[in-house]
């Protein structure tokens, strides 16, 4: 019986590589073409149709989240032959900024960690990188306001966005009674920091610049751990002594791709935008009205201070909708009739 369903399984294993090589031809024909027209290879919304329409297909026993991973890799070696892609992200590697990355392009890119947000945004806005790879909000901790304060300059878009599950894991080469110090990113601690007052209320902590690097010092160092990724623990070999030791099991980090184009709509969307707000009485309140008259989801608002002038503030807003939809473009001419300053972040798919 082995031998013969080995047979079979040979067999389509030559279907398969035909036709996954087919299916590339077609891929790098589309590529010439938008190359000639000046257009992006990458685009997020083809993307998201493809993945959903192999999800209907599917009648198992393959998941559905494993056939998405099996697409993203397909689509990251077609991308990566049409053009040599750069990736730029806040690094470094191992980091979950770097897993969000790779879980949106796949393996076959290249990718290049950056020390700040700063320089992701300078190399996409340099064309030194194709996109940039950055957080922007985590359900424990709130916002990352260097991510909103660069967008007030910036002529960037948003293009996408990868909502990343945030599993943080205990790693170390010693076993837990072992265990003197423990090196962690201080917002990896302050979403672990229950677990760790359980678990470890006598170890040292040490904090450090980046999950990955909290993951090196452990590898190099003896009696101590890290507060880490699985990423950052298969880069620096340390075994996961623990998996999931994050308070909030729903922790999560929305990281935004950042690109030059906004993406066509979907029917499924998101749109980002900055407002600014002369100070009078009730402006807030008459700038919001918009949204509420054109029916649209607010989804979510922030303020950041201008920094150009004392006690004055941003707002940084998201809705549902595309920029291009009849009612979220006339919110955004009445909030122009409203606000000293509208800037439209961008447009992408809202799938995740």
């Amino acid at each position: 019986m082995i031998p013969e369903h080995r047979k079979a399984i040979d067999q389509l294993d030559a279907r398969i590589v035909k036709l996954l090589n087919e299916r590339t031809g077609h891929v790098l024909e589309i590529g010439a073409i938008k190359l000639k027209a000046g257009e992006e290879i990458y685009a997020p919304h083809r993307e998201l149709a493809v993945l959903q329409r192999v999800c209907r297909l599917n009648k198992g026993p393959i998941t559905n989240e494993s056939l998405r991973a099996i697409y993203r890799e397909v689509m990251s070696s077609a991308l990566s032959l049409q053009k040599t892609m750069r990736i730029a992200y806040l690094g470094p590697e191992g980091t979950f900024t770097h897993q969000a990355a790779i879980r949106r392009f796949g393996s076959s890119l290249r990718y290049f960690p950056h020390k700040t947000i700063t320089d992701v945004f300078n190399e996409v806005s340099k064309n030194r990188a194709d996109y940039g790879v950055v957080p922007v909000e985590n359900t424990t901790e709130g916002f990352v306001t260097h991510t909103l304060d660069m967008f007030v300059d910036s002529e960037l878009k948003i293009v996408s966005q990868i909502v990343l599950p945030i599993q943080h894991c205990l790693l170390s080469n010693f076993r837990k009674r072992q265990i003197k110090k423990m090196f962690a990113h201080p917002q990896a601690l302050a979403q672990c920091r229950g677990w760790v007052q359980e678990n470890l209320p006598r170890v040292e902590i040490i904090e450090t610049s980046s999950n990955a690097r909290s993951a090196e010092l452990a590898a190099q160092e003896k009696d101590c751990a890290a507060i880490a990724g699985q990423l950052a623990a298969e880069k620096y070999q340390l075994p996961v002594l623990e998996h999931d030791i994050q308070d909030n099991a729903a922790n999560a980090t929305r990281f935004i791709v950042l690109g030059r184009q906004c993406s066509p709509p979907t029917g499924h969307d998101r749109t980002s935008l900055i407002i600014g707000l002369a100070d009078k009485v009730g402006a807030l309140h008459r700038a919001l009205a918009a949204f509420r008259r054109y029916r649209l989801n607010m989804t979510q608002i922030e303020s950041r201070p201008s920094k150009r002038k004392a006690w004055e503030y941003f707002f940084f807003i998201d809705c549902d909708g595309h920029v291009t939809d009849r009612r979220v473009a006339k919110a955004i001419a009445a909030l122009e009739q409203q606000c000293s300053f509208v800037k439209v972040l961008g447009s992408y798919p809202n799938a995740e």
